[in-house]
């Protein structure tokens, strides 16, 4: 008797959700997982690794070795050029081959971030997913002379433009030696009591102008926004608490002002007699998706945060060209940061780790579900049809850094700006923050841990915040708002 062959699925990206995609779709297909670099990070918590490099060995490791033994997938090293929906194939230039290799696929799974930095032609790709909602200042962006140190700069043509050639950060020693670079470059400033300028006080501006306070301490530091407060999008008692922290710690905080650097007269607003000795600027975001230009045009948006260029997708996260038409046969899709949705369809989602993994687990399900993978013992069979994906509950949870010993947490956060509750901070806080990311870190990396804690975080049964499936997901269900994630339930 033959045995059937398991369809192939291609995932675009190593990060949290292509991680998770690899994990859930092992058993029943074929997984091949592609990323330009040969190592995870843990982007959430590289800020500490540029004031601390000790610090970025607990936030990386190569992924070759856990996707192929511990998740049972393969994996190329390689950079995607090309993604063709109509022939389902996609051209792949390996790490270290001068020749393109074409891949055939069933399924497509698009987990490729987002770049940082739209001044900068190339930008600075992240793979990760986090905290980036740019017109309602959601996310801000570590950037450097033009590029980000948010992320490792990892397409082989941006690299020669970049600001440091010098550097390939496809490869885990050339991302630690541009840590050291920079840490030994700030340690310079700090000698010298420079006056360094913050431009966002958005997440990352926060969290980096207090990692730079606590460890390099003789810095004269000053955070400026166009907001009237900081971490627009947060709840006044977190911007408060946040702020508060800031003022105690003696930086300077100027909010209600626009980054002019060109104007002489932009810096006695904010305070200075003249031009800081270092200015970091985190604001701003740029699509990454250039292997979509050359076949799938059609689908990318014309506009957007950094000029456009997203991956329109709509409710069953399958990419969609921009009028709205099912791309490829519905047979690729698009999670996290890489994606846009339809504002009358779901509202615009937190570009963070945590909803990028959801979505990441909605679309594992819909595959399942066009191949009958489901159900139980050959019980509670769904449909042969892709499930509707929701505004998730994860997309309204923040973690905040203050510094290594303090921290804040919101959650039950909605789409509007200035929903949540902040319910944690102080050590406790900054105790929640570590554990979370010790624990994710062993997540990926196949730990029984991690696993037992972050499986059932992903397909936790009720959601009790958020907008769930009965709202979203489909119009037949019956449960309440709160519980949309059953897994006998047809919408999951």
């Amino acid at each position: 008797m033959s045995v059937e062959p398991k369809k192939r699925v291609l995932v675009i990206g190593a990060g949290f959700s292509g991680f998770l995609v690899a994990r859930d779709l092992h058993k029943d297909f074929d997984v091949l997982v592609v990323d330009a670099k040969e190592y995870f990070e843990y982007t959430p918590g590289i800020l500490r690794a540029y004031v601390k490099p000790s610090h970025f060995d607990a936030l990386t490791f190569t992924v070759q070795e856990v996707i192929e033994r511990k998740l049972h997938s393969k994996f190329l090293w390689g950079e995607v050029m090309t993604l063709n929906g109509v022939e389902k194939t996609a051209t792949v230039k390996p790490i270290f081959s001068k020749e393109q290799e074409t891949i055939n696929f069933d399924y497509c799974v698009i987990c490729a971030g987002c770049n940082f930095n739209p001044m900068h032609k190339w930008g600075a790709l992240w793979l990760a997913s986090f905290f980036v909602r740019v017109l309602r200042v959601l996310h801000c962006l570590l950037a450097h002379a033009g590029q980000s140190l948010w992320f490792a700069t990892i397409h082989e043509a941006a690299r020669p433009e970049g600001d440091w050639p010098h550097i390939d950060e496809r490869f885990i020693e050339g991302r630690r030696r541009h840590i050291l670079e920079e840490n030994a470059f700030i340690a310079g400033l700090n000698a010298k009591s420079a006056n360094v300028l913050v431009v966002g006080a958005g997440f990352i501006g926060v969290e980096w102008v207090t990692e730079l306070q606590y460890f390099f301490p003789n810095l004269r530091l000053t955070i400026i926004d166009f907001l009237n407060k900081c971490l627009g999008p947060l709840p006044d008692t977190a911007a408060s608490y946040c702020d508060g922290y800031m003022r105690r710690k003696g930086i300077k905080c100027v909010y209600g002002v626009k980054y002019n650097p060109k104007d002489p007269e932009f810096w006695p607003t904010i305070g200075m007699e003249g031009e800081p000795d270092h200015t970091y600027v985190c604001i701003g975001v740029k699509a990454s998706n250039y292997f979509m230009e050359e076949h799938g045009a059609e689908c990318l948006s014309d506009k957007g945060p950094g000029g456009g260029k997203w991956i329109h997708v709509n409710k069953k996260l399958q990419v969609v060209t921009k009028d709205r038409k099912v791309w490829a046969g519905g047979s690729i899709f698009a999670v996290g940061d890489c994606n846009q949705t339809f504002a009358d369809e779901i509202k615009p989602i937190p570009k963070i780790s945590y909803p990028g993994e959801e979505q990441a687990t909605h679309v594992c399900k819909s595959i399942k579900f066009l191949e009958g993978k489901t159900g139980c013992c050959g019980m509670f069979m769904k449909p042969r049809e892709a499930i509707n994906s929701w505004w998730p509950w994860g997309a309204g949870m923040f973690a905040t850094s203050l510094g290594p010993h303090d921290a804040c947490f919101v959650m039950a956060a909605q789409s509007e700006p200035r929903t949540g509750l902040l319910t944690l901070w102080g050590w406790a806080s900054a105790i929640q923050k570590e554990i979370i990311e010790s624990s994710k870190v062993d997540e990926c990396k196949g730990g029984r841990m991690g696993q037992l804690i972050w499986h059932w975080v992903h397909h936790t049964p009720c959601h009790c915040w958020g907008e769930g499936c009965s709202r979203n997901c489909c119009t037949s269900c019956t449960w309440p708002d709160w519980c949309c994630d059953w897994e006998c339930c047809r919408c999951c």
